[in-house]
């Protein structure tokens, strides 16, 4: 009888990573491998090598990682004893995305194409070899992709690639552990980790597609930070997001029950309480304001969709934002458009790509400009602001 792996993951919700490191590891023994990368993935090791159990771990060496991850990657094989699969890409397939497009084409056209070349290919490649694999995600490190991360479960996106037709088993035992708790441990049992993680990197990839971050900052904010936050999964765990996630929010509201749109959908606004400083604005209103005309004032906009979590988490911050903004005495009307219900227009004449964004209006230029960090608490887009149109009163 096959395995029920949605109960497997209800009886590990209360255990320890490392009794689930146990458990996957005795339950398929050299049919499963440990993805390896960075902080989390040591940790991973660790755990593995506690267990006193032999285990496997892989690599994707996508020839553009960091000399510091090359380093890390020697002193873990010596400080365990093991020798890491390293997968490359595959030649042909890298050599044509590099002749037709560069090697910088991510920063124009997005990340997946590239990531498919260099990680996702090489990884289900790696994958038909094996029944299971374990991740180092976490439920906290991206809340828009990885918030709802089961301990087991059959692999949603590579599920295809196990071998002998069998389901393709997917163990993530740091699911519940915070970055704080991972590097307790890191910390506690004194492993080898990045050195580039001393430097204010925390979540770590490719060279050109990792940065540091700043204190406050999400750990994911340092990966493809022109994308926006919905994008930042390379492929390798895209199961995470939800259909229409994955196109980027672009379906339609659907009701409850999954109805067609209905007026009552039609009709949801955030910021609709009576008492709200934030301006509803109509499409005309927001016409006028995109066209050539004159201003007559400065306007901060958030572009929204009700049933985007992100716009949701916005709405009391933006709130406050605008009380802040009248308490301060700055002339700058707060307002907002909901803006899924005519993409068309958001995307060519407002740049809208993902929900929410943020626009400034300035009353004595032409245009707008675009608020281009995903940290949208009230200090930060605040100081962006100030940036932007100056701390004068208008």
């Amino acid at each position: 009888m096959p395995t029920d792996w949605t109960s497997v993951n209800k009886s590990l919700q209360d255990k320890s990573p490392l009794e689930i490191m146990d458990y996957a590891l005795a339950t398929f023994g050299k049919d499963i491998a440990i993805a390896f990368s960075g902080a989390e993935d040591v940790a991973l090791v660790e755990y593995a090598h506690l267990t006193g159990r032999p285990f496997r771990v892989f690599s994707l060496d996508t020839g553009r990682l960091n000399p510091e991850t090359y380093e890390l990657f020697e002193s873990v094989e010596a400080r365990y004893g093991l020798r890491i699969e390293y997968v490359v890409p595959e030649r042909a397939a890298l050599e044509d995305l590099v002749r037709r497009k560069g090697q910088f084409s991510f920063y124009r056209d997005g990340h997946k194409e590239c990531c498919g070349v260099r990680k996702v290919a090489p990884l289900r490649r790696m994958l038909s070899g094996v029944h299971a694999w374990i991740t180092g995600q976490r439920q906290d490190q991206s809340p828009g992709t990885r918030a709802a991360v089961p301990v087991v479960q059959a692999d949603p996106t590579f599920g295809s690639s196990a071998p002998e037709g069998l389901p393709l088993i997917k163990f993530n035992p740091l699911a519940h552990m915070s970055g704080r708790e991972v590097w307790g441990f890191l910390r506690a049992m004194d492993v080898p980790t990045n050195a580039l993680h001393a430097r204010g990197y925390v979540s770590i990839g490719c060279a050109p597609c990792t940065r540091a971050v700043l204190p406050g900052q999400h750990e994911r904010e340092g990966r493809w930070w022109w994308e926006d936050a919905g994008a930042k999964e390379c492929g390798l765990h895209s199961g995470n997001l939800s259909k229409a996630e994955a196109k980027g929010g672009e379906k339609a509201f659907q009701g409850k029950a999954g109805r067609e749109t209905s007026r009552e959908d039609r009709e949801a606004r955030l910021w609709a309480r009576p008492d709200s400083m934030v301006r509803a604005l109509s499409l005309e209103q927001v016409r006028d304001l995109a066209g050539d005309g004159p201003r007559e004032e400065d306007l901060l906009l958030a572009l929204y969709a009700p049933w985007c979590r992100f716009c949701q988490a916005l709405e009391q911050p933006y709130e406050d934002l605008a009380a802040q903004l009248h308490r301060r005495g700055r002339k700058v009307a707060v307002a907002a458009w909901r803006a899924d219900l005519d993409r068309k227009f958001a995307n060519e004449q407002l740049g809208l790509e993902t929900f929410p964004t943020i626009l400034f209006f300035p009353k004595s230029v032409k245009g707008f400009v675009k608020y281009p960090s995903e940290k949208r608490d009230v200090e930060s887009v605040s100081l962006w602001l100030d940036a932007v149109a100056g701390r004068a009163q208008h």
